[in-house]
C-alpha cells in the first residue's frame, strides 16, 4: 500500500487486472513432450474459440505451431479428454475434436491425414486417447471409446495402422469398463496398461496388467502385477532398458513410487514417504515422473498441498530435492539430463520449463500469460501472496485451504472494516486447489475481495485417508469445511463474516448450492455447471462418472432417499440468498437441465437469480468472450445483490 492510497470500501477498488486483460493475454498449457531433443506442448487458446494447438520450441527459442487451423487437438474420451496427441520422429498423431478421428501430421508441413474412418454421425464417433507408437509394427496403440453403436460406449485398447485403418482399430484388450496408460516396452515385446470397472473411479482401485506381445501383435496371457479394487495405480513407465516397470500405488496410504523387476518378478517401494507422487486421473496422459536414465528418476510430489521436484537414485534410494521457484508440477518428461515439465507457483503463471539436471539451471520456454512482463501495467504490484491455512472442522478434524488476502497499492480499506470473502470450491470433487498463479483469483483480490480456495476433506494431495473422508459424505463434509474455513478467517479478523459468498464449478457448483441451501452462512453464490439434483445426475450422466456417486453418496436407486436429502433442488424453499448460474449447452457431464431446474425453482419463489447459457460450450468454458462474460457477470451480481459496493470493472 502506497502513502497516496485512497481509502475506499473493500470490494469497490478499481484494478488493472480486468477480465479483458485476462482472456486476451492468457492461454492454457499442458501435455509436454520430448522427441529427439525437440520440446512440444499443447496450447489452449481462448482467443481462437478454445482451439488446442501442438506447439514446438526451436533451438533458438522460437515457438512454432505444428498443427494447422482448423485442427483442434482434443479428445472427449471420458468427456474430460487429455492425451489427445503424441509425437514420434517429428510426426504428430492427434485426435481432432470436430470428428473424433485420429490424424497424422507429417513434419513437412503437409495437411493432416486421417488414419481412422469418418464416424457414422457426430454423436456416434470413435474417440481416441493416450496413444503410443509401435514403430516395429507401424501402428498407434491407445484407448478407444466406441460411441458408434449408440447406448453406453465401449472402451478398449486398440491398434491403428499408421497408413490408415478402415476398421477404426484392432482390439488388443477388452472386457473392463475402462482402460488407460498403454505403455510399450522399449524393445516392443511387452505391453502394460491400466484397467478398472464400475463402480470404481481410477483413484479408488485399478489393475496394472502386463503381457507379452505375440507373433500376431496381440497381447498374450495378460497378468495383473499390481492393483486391486481398493488400490489405485497411476502412470506405469518402462525403464530405458526394459528390465523394470515403474508405477505409482497408494497401497501404503500415499501415492508412492514402486517398480516391478521383470526377471525376479518382485516389486519394491522407491523412496516411501508421506507424500503424493500421483494424482487423480481425470484426464489421460498425466505424468509426475520420468526416467532420466536406467538408474535415475526425476519426479514431482506433493506435501501439504504444495509440489516439489526431486531426483531419485534407484541404486541407493536417495531422493535429492531440486531447488526451483515452483510449487506445482505436471507433465514431467526427460531425455538424459534434460527434463521438461509444466510448472507454476503463486507468483509464477503456468509455464513450460526446461531444466538441466547437471547444472540445476532451468529455462522457462513459454508462459500461460506474458502480461506480468508489461512494464506499463506494473501488475506485479497488485498480486497478493498466498497463505496456507489449516482450520478445525466437524468431527474434531482439520481441513486445509489457500488464502489470498486483498491487495491493491492504490487503495486501503476503511479503519475497522474487514474485507468480504469469496470461498472457492474446486471441482472433482476428488481433486485439489491449484497453487499456480491464477489471474482469475487476483481479479478479486485486487478489488478488495479476499479469496479462500478450500481443500476440503476428500481433496487429493493429503493421502488416501484424507481423500476417503468424502466416501458417502459428499454434500456434507465438503460443505462443512467451506463454512468452517470462512468462519475461521472471520473469527481471526481476516474477513467480514457478514459478507461471504461461495463459488464453484461442476462438483464445486454442487458444494456451492448445498452450502447455500443447507447452511445459513453465505450471503450469495455462483454455480458454474453445478449439480443441483443428485438423483438426476445418477440417471443422466456420461459413462466415466455414471457410478462415481455410488462412492460419494451411495448406490442408486437403493439410497434414493439420501440422494434427495442432499439435492438442493428438492429443498429450494430453504435457499433464500442470491445465486447466479453459468452453463454450457453441450455439457454431457452435468446437462443443462440440472441448472435450468434449479433456476426455475428459485425464480418461482422470487429469489434473485442470474442465468447464462453459452452455446457451443461443454463442461468448462474455453471461449474468450464467455470466460470474460462470466467474470464480469459474477462480480456485478455480487456488487449489486450482496456487497452493494457498485461496479468496478
Amino acid at each position: 500500500m502506497s502513502s497516496s492510497a485512497k481509502t475506499a470500501p473493500y470490494g469497490s477498488w478499481k484494478s488493472p487486472i480486468t477480465s479483458d486483460l485476462i482472456v486476451t493475454q492468457s492461454i492454457s498449457l499442458s501435455d509436454v513432450r520430448l522427441d529427439g531433443g525437440q520440446v512440444y506442448w499443447l496450447e489452449g487458446r481462448p482467443q481462437e474459440q478454445g482451439r488446442s494447438v501442438v506447439v514446438r520450441a526451436d533451438a533458438d527459442g522460437r515457438r512454432i505451431d505444428v498443427t494447422p487451423a482448423p485442427s483442434n487437438v482434443r479428445t472427449r474420451v471420458h468427456e474430460y479428454g487429455g492425451g489427445a496427441w503424441t509425437v514420434w520422429d517429428g510426426t504428430i498423431y492427434f485426435s481432432n475434436f470436430a470428428d473424433g478421428r485420429l490424424y497424422r501430421q507429417a513434419p513437412d508441413g503437409s495437411a493432416p491425414r486421417p488414419l481412422t474412418p469418418e464416424p457414422p454421425a457426430r454423436d456416434r464417433q470413435w474417440r481416441f486417447a493416450d496413444g503410443v507408437i509401435d514403430q516395429r509394427r507401424n501402428r498407434w496403440i491407445g484407448v478407444r471409446e466406441d460411441h458408434s453403436l449408440g447406448g453406453e460406449p465401449v472402451n478398449a485398447i486398440v491398434a491403428v495402422d499408421l497408413d490408415g485403418d478402415r476398421e477404426a482399430g484392432r482390439v488388443l484388450a477388452r472386457g473392463h469398463d475402462f482402460y488407460a496408460s498403454p505403455r510399450l516396452s522399449p524393445d516392443g515385446n511387452r505391453l502394460a496398461w491400466l484397467a478398472w470397472d464400475h463402480p470404481n473411479m481410477p483413484w479408488n482401485g485399478t489393475l496394472l496388467y502386463l503381457a507379452d506381445i505375440g507373433a500376431q501383435g496381440v497381447p498374450a496371457e495378460p497378468r495383473v502385477i499390481a492393483g486391486s479394487a481398493t488400490e489405485s495405480i497411476f502412470q506405469p513407465e518402462w525403464s530405458p532398458d526394459g528390465a523394470r516397470l515403474a508405477f505409482v500405488s497408494d497401497r501404503s496410504g500415499w501415492w508412492n513410487l514402486y517398480d516391478f523387476d521383470l526377471a525376479a518378478r518382485t516389486t519394491r517401494a522407491l523412496a516411501p514417504m508421506a507424500a503424493e507422487f500421483g494424482a487423480p486421473q481425470w484426464i489421460f496422459g498425466m505424468s509426475s515422473y520420468a526416467f532420466a536414465s536406467r538408474g535415475r528418476i526425476v519426479c514431482a510430489y506433493t506435501q501439504a498441498g504444495l509440489g516439489r521436484l526431486a531426483v531419485l537414485d534407484l541404486a541407493g534410494g536417495a531422493l535429492r530435492p531440486i531447488d526451483t521457484p515452483f510449487t506445482e508440477f505436471g507433465s514431467v518428461r526427460a531425455e538424459g539430463a534434460r527434463v521438461v515439465f509444466r510448472a507454476g507457483a503463486p507468483d509464477h503463471p503456468a509455464g513450460i520449463v526446461s531444466l538441466d539436471l547437471g547444472s540445476g539451471q532451468h529455462t522457462v520456454l513459454t508462459k500461460a500469460t506474458e502480461i506480468l512482463e508489461r512494464a506499463d501495467l506494473h501488475l506485479a504490484d497488485y498480486l497478493t501472496k498466498v497463505e496456507i491455512v489449516e482450520f478445525p472442522t466437524t468431527d474434531g478434524e482439520t481441513a486445509f485451504g489457500l488464502f489470498y488476502p486483498p491487495r491493491n497499492p492504490d487503495y486501503a480499506g476503511a479503519s475497522g472494516e474487514r474485507p468480504p470473502l469469496l470461498v472457492k470450491c474446486h471441482g472433482g470433487p476428488t481433486s485439489a486447489a491449484s497453487s499456480t498463479l491464477n489471474l482469475g483469483i487476483q481479479f478479486w483480490t485486487s478489488r478488495g475481495i479476499a479469496v479462500l480456495d478450500v481443500n476440503y476433506r476428500g481433496s487429493t494431495g493429503f493421502g488416501r485417508a484424507y481423500r476417503d473422508r468424502l466416501r458417502l459424505s459428499w454434500g456434507v463434509v465438503d460443505v462443512d469445511d467451506c463454512v468452517h474455513g470462512a468462519r475461521f478467517l472471520a473469527e481471526h479478523g481476516r474477513v467480514d463474516g457478514r459478507r461471504c459468498v461461495i463459488s464453484g464449478g461442476s462438483a464445486g457448483g454442487y458444494t456451492t448450492l448445498a452450502a447455500l441451501t443447507f447452511h445459513d452462512f453465505f450471503q450469495g453464490g455462483a454455480s458454474y455447471y453445478g449439480v443441483s439434483d443428485a438423483t438426476a445426475l445418477a440417471r443422466d450422466t456420461h459413462k466415466f462418472e455414471s457410478r462415481y456417486l455410488d462412492w460419494l453418496i451411495g448406490p442408486y436407486p437403493e439410497e434414493e432417499a439420501r440422494y434427495r436429502a442432499r439435492s438442493p433442488l428438492y429443498h429450494a424453499d430453504r435457499l433464500s440468498k442470491p445465486v447466479i448460474f453459468f452453463q454450457g449447452d453441450e455439457d454431457a457431464v452435468v446437462p443443462p437441465n440440472q441448472t435450468e431446474a434449479m433456476v426455475g425453482a428459485l425464480r418461482r419463489k422470487g429469489n434473485p437469480v442470474g442465468y447464462f447459457l453459452f452455446a457451443g460450450e461443454q463442461h468448462g468454458f474455453r471461449k474468450a468472450a464467455n470466460i470474460q462474460r462470466c467474470l464480469e457477470a459474477e462480480l456485478a451480481f455480487y456488487a449489486i445483490e450482496v456487497f452493494r459496493t457498485g461496479l468496478t470493472f
